[in-house]
Formats: C-alpha cells, sequence, structure tokens
C-alpha cells in the first residue's frame, strides 16, 4: 500500500471508529503558519481565569443561594505579585465563571493576604440576622513597613463581612483578631462550623506547624492546640491549611483530613499540598496510626503529584443535603509563576474537584475527581468499546474529529505488563506533552520537555514528574482534562492525580499512545469535546 493510500485508510477508520493508527504527529496536519494571539493560544476555555493581572491562591470560598464564590489572590496592576487584594468570582455550578469587582483592598494594617469565608447562619457574629445572615471572611494581614523594619507583628489575622452575599465588605473596627508577634510566618486563616463539637474552628498555618483555634461568634478565637512539628514533608514554609471531618466511603466511619500547602518541598519540586488523616477530639488533632506509618515511609502523602495544584481549599457551607467535599487549587507553581508566557494575565485555577476518603486495607487516602456539573457541557463523543493495541505507536484521535483544546477522555487500561505506556498530545510544530505509566519502574509520569515555550524557566522542565505507586496492576481507570494549556490527569479514579500546565506554539492536534513491548486493551474509551458558548 502506498503512504497516500495509507493516509486515505487511516482518515476512513477514523471517521467510522474514531480510532487512527500509523500516524506520525507532524504528518497529522498540514502545515499551519497562522499567527496566534495569546487569547487565542493560551487562555483556556473552561478553567477560571482572570480578565488581566496577577493571580494565585483561592481564598473565602463559600456557597450561597445557589452561588459558588471564588476569591482569590489578586494585584491589579501587574501579572507579577505585589499588594494583595482579594478578587472575586461567582458561579452556579464551578465550571463557568462570571468575575465580579474586587472584594477586598488593602489598607493601613496592610496587604490582603489569603484566607476563608464562612456563612453565619445563626448571626452568631451578630453582624446581620437571622433573615439576613451575614458572610464572614478571615484573612492575614501582612504589614510591609514591619516586614522591611524587621519589626514583629508582620502577619495577623482580620476579619470583614458582608451583608449582601459577599459582593461588598466591611472590615471589623477592632480587627486584627489573632496575633502571634513572634512568628513570622503566622496565615492563611481557615474556617469551619464544628458541628460535631459544636464551635467555629480555625487553623492557620505558622511557619514549620499549624495552630488550632475555637470561637464562638467569629471575633473572640481562643488557641487549642498545634500539629505538624516534624511531622509530614518539611522541605519550605507551611502555607494554606484546610481541615474538615469526612466520613470514610462505604462505611459508618469518618475521620478529620488536614490539608497542607508547602513551598517549596512539593514530590517534583517547588509547591505542591500534602494531606493527613487522624482524630480530633475538638481540640487536638492526632494522626491516625496507619497513616503516620504511611507517611513516614513516603515522605509525605499529596493531593496532587503535578506541578500545578498549589494552596488548595475546599468550599464552606455546602449543603448536608449535597454531602461533597468541594476543592480547587491554584493551577501554577511558584518556580516559574511569575514568568510564564502570558502578558495579559497570570494564571488559572484547576477543575473544580470532589474529594473522597478512601480506606483500602486499613490504608487512608484521599481521593479527587472532576465535579459532575462538567458533564453538563459535553458537545460531541466519540466512543470505542474494547481494542487491542499492537503497534508500537496508535493515534487514537485527532482535529478532524473533535477538538484536542477541550477535552474529558475517560479509558480503562487492561493486561498491562512490566512496560511504560505512554499517552501523547502532539501538534506538528513537534510539541508534545506526554503522560503515562512505568510499569518497569512503578510511577505514573507527566513529561512536558517537548511541550512548546520553556525559554521563560529553566526550572519548568528540567525532570520528569513522577507519583509512585507500590501496588502492582494489570488493570487500571484513567481519566484526563484538557484545556489548551493544562492537563489534569486521574488515575485508578482519582487516587492519584498530577496537573501540570504547558505552553505549545500551536493547538494540539492528535492524542496518541506508545508502548514499548507488550500488547494491552484499551476499553470504553470515551473522548468528550466540551463547548462553552
Amino acid at each position: 500500500m502506498t503512504k497516500i493510500a495509507i493516509k486515505k485508510h487511516a482518515k476512513l477508520l477514523l471517521c467510522t471508529i474514531g480510532l487512527l493508527t500509523l500516524f506520525n504527529c507532524k504528518e497529522s496536519s498540514v502545515s499551519d503558519k497562522k499567527a496566534y494571539t495569546e487569547e487565542e493560544l493560551y487562555r483556556p476555555n473552561f478553567h477560571f481565569t482572570p480578565k488581566k493581572a496577577w493571580m494565585n491562591d483561592p481564598n473565602g470560598m463559600f456557597y450561597y443561594n445557589g452561588y459558588y464564590h471564588l476569591y482569590y489572590q489578586h494585584y491589579p496592576d501587574s501579572t507579577v505579585w505585589g499588594p494583595m487584594h482579594w478578587g472575586h468570582a461567582i458561579s452556579t455550578d464551578m465550571v463557568t465563571w462570571t468575575e465580579k469587582p474586587i472584594a477586598i483592598y488593602p489598607d493601613e494594617k496592610g496587604y490582603i493576604f489569603s484566607g476563608s469565608a464562612v456563612v453565619d447562619l445563626q448571626n452568631t457574629s451578630g453582624f446581620g440576622s437571622l433573615k439576613n445572615p451575614p458572610i464572614v471572611a478571615m484573612f492575614t494581614y501582612h504589614d510591609p513597613t514591619k516586614e522591611k523594619t524587621k519589626e514583629p507583628g508582620i502577619q495577623s489575622q482580620g476579619i470583614a463581612y458582608s451583608l449582601d452575599e459577599g459582593l461588598t465588605w466591611k472590615k471589623y473596627e477592632k480587627n486584627p483578631v489573632v496575633e502571634f508577634p513572634s512568628i513570622k510566618d503566622f496565615r492563611d486563616p481557615k474556617m469551619t462550623w464544628d458541628n460535631i463539637h459544636k464551635q467555629w474552628l480555625m487553623v492557620l498555618a505558622a511557619g514549620d506547624k499549624t495552630i488550632f483555634y475555637s470561637s464562638k461568634n467569629l471575633k473572640d478565637w481562643t488557641m487549642l492546640s498545634d500539629f505538624g512539628k516534624n511531622i509530614g514533608a518539611h522541605g519550605g514554609v507551611w502555607e494554606c491549611p484546610d481541615f474538615f471531618p469526612m466520613m470514610v466511603e462505604g462505611s459508618d466511619e469518618y475521620k478529620w483530613v488536614l490539608l497542607l500547602s508547602i513551598n517549596p518541598g512539593g514530590p517534583n519540586g517547588g509547591s505542591a499540598t500534602q494531606y493527613f488523616v487522624g482524630d480530633f477530639d475538638g481540640k487536638t488533632f492526632k494522626l491516625d496510626e496507619s497513616f503516620s506509618k504511611d507517611i513516614n515511609g513516603q515522605k509525605g502523602l499529596w493531593i496532587d503529584y503535578g506541578r500545578d495544584n498549589y494552596a488548595g481549599v475546599t468550599w464552606s457551607n455546602i449543603s448536608e443535603t449535597d454531602g461533597r467535599k468541594l476543592f480547587m487549587g491554584w493551577m501554577s507553581n511558584w518556580d516559574y509563576a511569575q514568568k510564564v508566557p502570558t502578558q495579559k494575565w497570570r494564571s488559572s485555577m484547576t477543575v473544580a474537584r470532589e474529594l473522597k476518603l478512601i480506606k483500602e486495607n486499613n490504608h487512608y487516602r484521599l481521593s479527587s475527581v472532576p465535579v459532575r456539573e462538567l458533564q453538563n457541557y459535553v458537545a460531541n463523543t466519540i466512543k470505542k468499546k474494547a481494542f487491542k493495541i499492537t503497534d508500537k505507536k496508535t493515534v487514537l484521535i485527532d482535529k478532524s474529529s473533535i477538538d484536542l483544546t477541550r477535552l474529558d477522555i475517560q479509558f480503562t487500561l487492561r493486561n498491562l505488563k512490566k512496560d511504560i505506556y505512554t499517552f501523547s498530545l502532539c501538534n506538528s510544530s513537534d510539541n508534545n506533552i506526554s503522560f503515562g505509566i512505568n510499569k518497569k519502574d512503578k510511577y505514573f509520569f507527566i513529561d512536558r520537555k517537548k511541550s512548546g515555550d520553556l525559554s521563560f524557566s529553566d526550572a519548568f522542565a528540567k525532570q520528569i514528574s513522577k507519583a509512585p505507586f507500590t501496588e502492582d496492576f494489570d488493570k487500571i481507570d484513567v481519566r484526563v482534562i484538557v484545556d489548551k494549556t493544562s492537563i489534569e490527569v486521574f488515575y485508578d479514579n482519582g487516587k492519584t492525580v498530577m496537573t501540570e500546565i504547558f505552553f505549545p506554539e500551536k493547538p494540539m492536534e492528535t492524542f496518541s499512545v506508545t508502548k514499548e513491548k507488550f500488547d494491552f486493551t484499551i476499553e470504553n474509551l470515551t473522548i468528550n469535546q466540551l463547548n462553552f458558548n
């Protein structure tokens, strides 16, 4: 068969079964010399991104009257970090977002660093009423003057309240409400209503540990205990904690989960978020014994092993009828966040995720999967029930059938051997972002060494990111969310997750898989194109 005949046969296969084989990445499209704008090439289709300027940590996330509120660290005058404000966006489904005016501005007490917000339904604070309950936010004041003069008390905690469902805010006249002058890094308060012990709880990061507080009115706080010194990963400063009880899937057991971000010290360099599982008696958090052994053996367990999911926290006021624990992180890494090649805006958030607490063989693990609301945006679907991969390289789909910049891909791999299975998105500019499973050395991976523009940072792609696994398997479920310049990979129903960004020279055009030696089977391949118009 001639090369021309092969190409015609391949396109026929693509149209009939959505499966294309024996296609080279560069051959997959006619040369495209279009000059793409930054908006066309890099602005995400559905991950939240500010219209302009700098963004980092998600803050103050709460749900009320049909809206999910997302606040975030924001500097409106530049695309690099500066005097922090709280930006604001709202959504009815955590997928499409409407950006609102800046919510909280810096003042004479300092910049407005990260924090949280709760709906004070019983008006314990006295800021509102039972008919119009106040939204109460707590944030870290960062005093730049004291930082320069090296005075104590650089960081303290202030509160503000809103009586119009989070649109406008009034700061409490008696701020700050929590001070600790002897600790330099003393920040990122996360409040929650502890329905088990009937108290407001707050946890904040204090250098190399967390400190727990309780309150009856959200204004007066009592220190309870601390946790974390010499426990878990300590490659950098602890930041952005979150603390909440969770039911163990499929049981009546519950445990408390502590999320803790760290910069640097992540499993693949730079910033990342670890977690802890244990018990809380209303005053003290104690690690579960089996979990303690696990983190000692693995030097920390991580909510995401990719390089681009940091400072993530959960939404407050999710109703008991919903029952989900909903999470979102900042999709970047402090190793290069201020250098990425976007000039109008900087950074995005991850896709919203549902957290679940799993117990298997007496080991607790936190899993995460994309929120179910994402399925409401499926516009085009290609399915293939089962097929065997026998060639060294097989292209599964190309841009003639589906838009590869807005995908939700799901499949099951079966009959896996000691081999390396690599999935790749690539284009005719020879850019590719790859992920997969190395069963020889027992790790999942993402490789962005050839993903496009790497010139902005030597740290961006200096190594392949890895997530280890200890138990062998011959079958695994995989889900992949793709949005122009990001990929989020969920292995084994989200028990291992990897999130990374990339900056191609043009949109990706093919999705393929390679193996080194052994044949294997892909089952229930579902490729969903997501539309948001």
